[in-house]
C-alpha cells in the first residue's frame, strides 16, 4: 500500500506542473532545487506555499483532500510542537536575516536618495494602511465664531479621524480658501509621496491569505470569467470554515423558464427575416413611396430590437450572505475591518430640489447600518446656495436625536419623512416598552425641524439687494453663485460630532467647489469630481456610494450588500461598481407614464450582469474608487484555451499596446493575483522606480510628475490615489489637509489633465454615467446588479406629463451626445476586454433616440393609408398571412416568457410600451434635433434639472397638472390625424359599399395600434375628469362622428324623387 501511494504521488508531483492552487488560484511555485512544489506527498492536492503555509499555522495543519496531516518542508518555519532540524532552522534564521538586511539596506538607500533627515522628527515607518491597523489621530482645527476649536479628522478606514462639529446654536464659519495662495504644500506632499514608495516597496511580495474558492479560466485578453467563483463547485472541507466561503453566490435563472425564452427569440429572429424578405421583394406599385418608407422603418426596428434583445440572453440573480461578511470582517472584540465608504450626494437648486427632501437623504446615510468611523457623507452644493447651508446645519442638528432613535428600535426606512408616512402597523416586532413614547417623541421633534427648514425657504424666497449675510455679519461667499471661491465645511465628526446618547455620528461635510467666469465646470460630473478629490485628501475611503438629493437610503444594510461583492477577496478585485436598481415613492397606482422603468431595472440590467454587468444608472451605485482613477482590473493568467461560446460572449483577443511589453511587464501583471496585493496596474511608477531600480533620483522624479500630470498639481492627492486600501498619511498635518481640499476644488485645478477624459466621471454628455461605466468596462472591469429582497435605495420621479418628457428628453439628448462623440460604442474601445454583447447594450443606449425618425414616420403612416384609400402592404397570399400571424405571435411569446422569468406584471410591461411610443415621437425625437445642433453649429441647450418636489397637495394633484411644453406637439398631431384618418375611413366604407371593408380593417388596426400606445398621452391632456373616464370621451366622439357620416348617407327625412332618366331621354323629354 504504502508503495502505491508513493507511486500515485510522484504521478501527481508531475501532474502539479501545470497546476494552480485550488485555494487560490496562484501559480503553485517551485522549492529551491526546481521541482515544483508538493505539499502534501499522499495525494499531492495542489496547493502553493503561502497556503501551505497559513494551513500548518492557523489552519487544521492538514490537506484539505486526504485530511493527512501536513510534514514540514525544508525552509518552513517549525509550529508549536514541531521538532526542528539545526540545518533546517539555521537556514531559516540566514534567509530571515539576509531578506531583513536587504530591506533595511534598500531602505536606507531610498532615504538617501530622497534626502530625508533622520531628525526631521520622522516617525518609524508604518506599512501601508490596511483594513485591521490603525494609525493614530489627526488634530485639526477650525473656526467656530471666531473661535479655534480642535478636533480630528477621520481617514475613512480603520483608522479614527474626524472634525469636530459646531457647538449648538453657535453661528458656523466656513473654511473658504484662495487656491492661488494656499496651494504651496510640497513638503507635505513630498512626505506623503515617500512614505508611500516605501510602503510599497517593503510591502511583501505576497501575504499568505488563502481563498476558499478558485477561479475559473479566463476568457478574452485574460479577462476571464469574473465572478465564476461565486458558483464553483468547490470541495466540501473548504467550505466548513464559515469565515472563508464566498460573500455571495450568483443563481442562474431557471432552465425551465430562461430555454423556452432563447428558442422563442431564436425562432423570431427568423420569423423577422422571412418577413423583411417578403416585404422587401413585393413592392406596392400604386403606393411606393409609403411602401418604401414602411420598410425602411421596419429594418431599423429589427436592428434596434436585435440590440436590444440579445443582451437579456444571459439573466441572473444574486445572494449575499450577510452573516459571512460579519463573521469574517466584523469579530467579536475586535475593531470591525469593513472598508470605509464615502458617500455623495449632489445637489444644485434648493428650490427645485426642496432642503427637506436632501435633509432626509441626509438622515437616512449618518443613520445606516454601518461603522460610524467607516461612513463619510459629503454634500455637493453645486448652487452654493446658503439655503441648502443652513439647511444642512439643521439637519445635523437633528440627527444628534434621529440617529440613536433609528438604531436602539431598528426601524426601516430611516428617512423620517417616509417613515412616518408608512400606513403598516408599526408596533409590529417592537417589543421595548419605551418605543411608543420614544416614537411620539421623535414624531414631535420631526415636525418641529420640519417647521424650521419651512421657514429657511420662505425666507429664501426673497433675496436681499445687499445678497446674504452670516450671522456673524460677513457677506455669504457664494452671493455670486457664477463667481465665488471654493467653500468646505464638516458640521460633524467623530470627536466632536456625538449624539444626544453619547455615541459618534459619521462624518457630514459640506462642499461648494469653487466657479470663476470663463471656466468650464461640467455641471454634474464636475461636481462629483470634486468630491473624489476633496474625500480622497480628507478621508479617502476605497469605496464610494454616489446618490441623488431625493434618493434615500431605504435598507440601511444596503453598504452590507454591497460589500458582499466588493470585499470579496476573489471577486472583488474586478469589480468596478455595484449597482442597486431605482426604486421611486409617489408614484401613482397605474404609473401611468412608466416612471418606475420596471421593464429597464428588472430585466435590462438583469441580462446584463450576466454579461460583463449593467451600465451606471447615475445613482445608487458603490464605486470601487480604484477604478474611477482609470486604473485597469487584475488580469488573470490564462490556463485554458476558451471554447466557442466564450468566443462569442468574450472580449476581444488582441492585445492592447500595454500588452506588448517586454517580458518585466507581464511579470509585473502576474503579481496581482493575492487579494492582499493592490488590484490597479502602477505601471507608470513601476518603471520609474522599479526598473531603475531606485539607482537615479531622476526616474522617482519622472513618475511623481507622471502622475501629477495625470491627476493634477496636488502631490497629496496623488499620494492618497497609492493607497489601494483608503486613509490618508501619517503624517498629514491639518492645516494642509484643509488648503489642499480648498486648492483641489479650485476651478483650474483640472486643467490639462485626465479628468474627465479617463479619471473619474466623464465629460462629453449630460448623461455622463452611461458615459462613465462605458469607459469602465472597456478596460476590462465589471460590474455587479445588487437587488434585495428591502429595496436598498428609494427616491421620487416626475409624474407629471410635461416633467416626465423633459426627463426623458434630457437622457436621450445625452446618449445622442454620445453617439456623435469619440466614445461612441459603435467605434470605441475595440482594443480592451468589453464583451460584444456588453457593446450591443451600449451601442443601444446611443442610438435610441434615433429610432424616434422612423417611429414618427411609421405612426404617421396609418392615417396617410386611410386618408388616401392606399396601404402600404400588397394583396397577400395564404402562406404570406402565416408569416404576419408567426410575427405577432412570437412578439406576444417573448414579452409573456420574458415577464416569466422576470417577473414583471403584463401592466408593467404594457405601460413600458406605450411610452415608449409616447416618449419616442416626442422627447426622443427633440433630442435627437439638439443634438444634431450641438454637434453641427455649436448650440448648446441649458441643463434642466428635474423636479424633486412631493405631492404636497396628495391625490397626486401634479398627475393632473397641466404644462405647457412644445414637447406636447408630435404626439397630439399623431393622434388627431389618426383620429381624423379612422373617421374618413369609415366614411370611404360607407359610401363605397361592402366591398371596401375587407381593405379597411388591416387599415383600422393599423391606425388603432397607434390610438392605444398614445392613450396615456391622451389622458394626460385632457387632465382630471372627475367623473367621465377618458375613454369614454375618446369614443363618444369617435362613435359620433361616424354615426353622423352613417346618418347623413342614409338620409332617412328626405323624400326620394324618382325622375326621367335624362341620359336616354334627354333635358326635354
Amino acid at each position: 500500500m504504502d508503495m502505491d501511494g508513493d507511486a500515485a504521488g510522484t504521478k501527481n508531483v508531475k501532474q502539479t506542473a501545470t497546476q494552480v492552487c485550488q485555494i487560490c488560484s496562484d501559480d503553485i511555485g517551485r522549492t529551491m532545487d526546481g521541482e515544483p512544489f508538493v505539499a502534501c506527498h499522499v495525494c499531492a492536492f495542489p496547493v502553493c506555499r503561502p497556503c501551505y503555509e497559513y494551513e500548518r499555522k492557523d489552519g487544521n495543519q492538514s490537506c484539505p483532500q486526504c485530511k493527512t496531516k501536513y510534514k514540514r518542508h525544508k525552509g518552513s518555519p517549525p509550529i508549536r510542537g514541531e521538532e526542528v532540524e539545526d540545518a533546517d532552522f539555521s537556514d531559516v534564521q540566514n534567509k530571515s536575516n539576509h531578506h531583513a538586511s536587504g530591506i533595511q539596506e534598500e531602505k536606507h538607500r531610498i532615504e538617501h536618495m530622497l534626502g530625508w533627515d533622520a531628525g526631521s522628527g520622522r516617525k518609524d515607518y508604518v506599512p501601508p494602511t490596511n483594513y485591521d491597523k490603525e494609525v493614530s489621530l489627526n488634530h485639526i482645527p477650525y473656526l467656530v465664531g471666531r473661535r479655534s476649536i480642535s478636533g480630528d479628522l477621520s481617514a475613512a478606514s480603520p483608522e479614527r479621524f474626524s472634525m469636530a462639529s459646531p457647538e449648538s446654536g453657535s453661528r458656523v464659519n466656513i473654511r473658504v480658501g484662495d487656491p492661488a495662495r494656499e496651494s504651496g504644500l510640497s513638503g507635505f506632499g513630498n512626505v506623503a509621496w515617500k512614505e508611500r514608495i516605501e510602503g510599497w516597496k517593503m510591502k511583501p511580495e505576497k501575504n499568505p491569505a488563502p481563498m476558499s474558492v478558485s477561479n475559473a479560466p479566463s476568457e478574452g485578453r485574460g479577462g476571464g470569467d469574473f465572478d465564476a467563483s461565486t458558483d464553483v463547485l468547490m470541495d466540501d472541507s473548504l467550505l466548513n470554515d464559515e469565515t472563508r466561503q464566498p460573500l455571495s453566490r450568483k443563481v442562474s435563472v431557471p432552465s425551465s423558464r430562461i430555454n423556452p425564452y432563447r428558442m422563442v427569440i431564436v425562432l423570431r429572429l427568423i420569423i423577422l427575416c422571412i418577413f423583411l424578405h417578403y416585404r422587401i421583394t413585393n413592392p406596392v406599385r400604386d403606393a411606393y413611396a409609403l411602401w418604401l418608407i414602411s420598410v425602411i422603418c421596419e429594418i431599423w426596428f429589427a436592428i434596434s430590437w436585435i440590440l436590444d434583445q440579445f443582451p437579456k440572453w444571459l439573466p441572473v440573480n444574486r445572494e449575499t450572505y450577510l452573516d459571512r461578511l460579519a463573521l469574517r470582517y466584523e469579530k467579536e472584540g475586535e475593531p470591525s475591518q469593513l472598508a470605509a465608504v464615502d458617500i455623495f450626494v449632489s445637489t444644485v437648486d434648493p428650490l427645485k430640489e426642496p432642503p427637506l427632501v436632501t435633509a432626509n437623504t441626509v438622515l437616512s446615510i449618518l443613520a445606516v447600518d454601518y461603522p460610524v468611523d467607516k461612513v463619510s457623507c459629503y454634500v455637493s452644493d453645486d448652487g452654493a446656495a446658503m439655503l441648502t447651508f443652513e439647511a444642512l446645519s439643521e439637519t445635523s442638528e437633528f440627527a444628534r436625536k434621529w440617529v440613536p432613535f433609528c438604531k436602539k428600535y431598528n426601524i426601516e426606512p430611516r428617512a423620517p419623512e417616509w417613515y412616518f408616512a408608512q400606513k403598516i402597523d408599526y408596533l409590529k416586532d417592537k417589543v421595548q416598552p419605551t418605543f411608543v413614547k420614544d416614537r411620539r417623541s421623535m414624531k414631535r421633534e420631526y415636525e418641529e425641524f420640519k417647521v424650521r427648514i419651512n421657514g429657511l425657504v420662505a425666507k429664501a424666497q426673497k433675496v436681499p439687494e445687499e445678497g446674504w449675510v452670516m450671522q456673524d455679519g460677513t457677506p455669504w461667499p457664494g452671493n455670486n453663485i457664477r463667481d465665488h471661491p471654493g467653500m468646505i465645511q464638516v458640521f460633524l465628526g467623530h470627536s466632536g460630532g456625538f449624539d444626544s446618547e453619547g455615541n459618534e455620528l459619521p462624518r457630514l461635510v459640506y462642499v461648494s467647489r469653487e466657479k470663476r467666469p470663463g471656466f468650464q465646470h461640467h455641471k454634474k460630473a464636475g461636481a462629483m469630481n470634486a468630491l473624489v478629490r476633496v474625500s480622497a485628501v480628507l478621508t479617502n475611503g476605497p469605496f464610494l456610494l454616489n446618490l441623488d438629493c431625493d434618493h434615500y437610503i431605504n435598507n440601511s444594510r444596503a453598504l452590507r450588500e454591497a460589500m458582499c461583492f466588493l470585499m470579496d477577496p476573489n471577486l472583488g478585485r474586478s469589480v468596478c461598481y455595484v449597482q442597486f436598481p431605482q426604486r421611486f415613492d409617489g408614484i401613482d397606482k397605474n404609473d401611468r407614464y412608466a416612471n418606475r422603468n420596471t421593464v429597464f431595472f428588472d430585466i435590462n440590467l438583469r441580462g446584463l450582469d450576466g454579461i460583463q454587468g449593467p451600465v451606471y444608472v447615475g445613482t445608487g451605485c458603490v464605486f470601487n474608487r480604484t477604478a474611477l482613477y482609470g486604473y485597469e482590473p487584475p488580469i488573470k493568467p490564462k490556463h485554458k484555451k476558451p471554447g466557442v461560446l466564450s468566443s462569442c460572449f468574450g472580449g476581444s483577443r488582441k492585445k492592447s499596446s500595454r500588452s506588448g511589453k517586454n517580458k518585466n511587464s507581464k511579470k509585473k501583471s502576474s503579481k496581482h493575483i493575492d487579494p492582499t496585493v493592490p488590484v490597479f496596474n502602477l505601471e507608470d511608477i513601476e518603471e520609474g522606480i522599479e526598473g531603475a531600480g531606485f539607482d537615479d533620483e531622476k526616474s522617482l522624479l519622472m513618475s511623481q510628475m507622471t502622475l501629477e500630470k495625470r491627476f493634477g498639481q496636488s502631490a497629496v492627492f496623488v499620494a492618497s490615489t497609492l493607497m489601494e486600501n483608503g486613509g490618508v498619511p501619517e503624517s498629514a498635518t491639518p492645516e494642509s489637509l484643509l488648503k489642499e481640499a480648498i486648492h483641489v476644488i479650485s476651478c483650474g485645478y483640472e486643467d490639462k489633465t485626465d479628468w474627465g477624459s479617463e479619471i473619474g466621471w466623464i465629460y462629453g454628455s449630460v448623461t455622463e454615467d452611461i458615459l462613465t461605466g462605458f469607459k469602465m468596462h472597456a478596460r476590462g472591469w465589471r460590474s455587479i446588479y445588487c437587488m434585495p429582497h428591502l429595496a436598498a435605495f428609494k427616491g421620487s420621479a416626475p409624474i407629471n406629463l410635461s416633467d416626465r418628457l423633459n426627463q426623458v428628453l434630457r437622457w436621450a439628448l445625452g446618449s445622442v451626445e454620445i453617439l456623435f462623440s469619440r466614445h461612441c460604442p459603435i467605434w470605441y474601445g475595440y482594443g480592451g476586454r468589453l464583451k460584444w454583447l456588453e457593446r450591443f447594450a451600449y451601442v443601444n443606449t446611443s442610438i435610441y433616440p434615433v429610432t424616434s425618425i422612423p417611429l414618427l414616420a411609421y405612426c404617421t403612416l396609418p392615417a396617410v393609408c386611410l386618408l388616401t384609400g392606399k396601404f402600404i402592404i400588397p394583396q397577400i397570399s395564404n402562406i404570406a398571412s402565416i408569416w404576419f400571424i408567426s410575427l405577432f405571435l412570437s412578439i406576444f411569446a417573448t414579452g409573456i416568457l420574458e415577464m416569466r422569468w422576470s417577473g414583471v406584471g403584463i401592466d408593467e410591461w404594457w405601460r413600458n410600451e406605450q411610452f415608449w411610443v409616447i416618449g419616442g415621437v416626442s422627447a426622443h425625437l427633440f433630442a435627437v434635433f439638439q443634438g444634431l445642433l450641438k454637434v453641427l453649429a455649436g448650440i448648446d441647450t441649458n441643463f434642466t434639472v428635474t423636479s424633486k418636489a412631493s405631492d404636497e397637495d396628495g391625490d397626486f394633484a401634479e398627475l393632473y397638472m397641466f404644462k405647457w411644453t412644445t414637447l406636447l406637439i408630435p404626439p397630439t398631431t399623431l393622434l388627431i390625424i389618426n383620429l381624423v384618418g379612422v373617421v374618413a375611413g369609415i366614411s370611404y366604407a360607407i359610401n363605397s359599399g361592402y366591398q371596401s371593408w375587407g381593405p379597411l380593417f388591416g387599415k383600422l388596426f393599423f391606425a388603432f395600434w397607434v390610438i392605444i400606445h398614445l392613450y396615456p398621452f391622451l389622458k394626460g391632456l385632457m387632465g382630471r375628469q372627475n367623473r367621465t373616464p377618458t375613454i369614454v370621451v375618446v369614443w363618444s366622439i369617435l362613435l359620433a362622428s361616424i354615426f353622423s357620416l352613417l346618418w347623413v348617407r342614409i338620409d332617412p327625412f328626405t323624400t326620394q324623387v324618382t325622375g326621367p332618366d335624362v341620359e336616354q331621354c334627354g333635358i326635354n323629354c
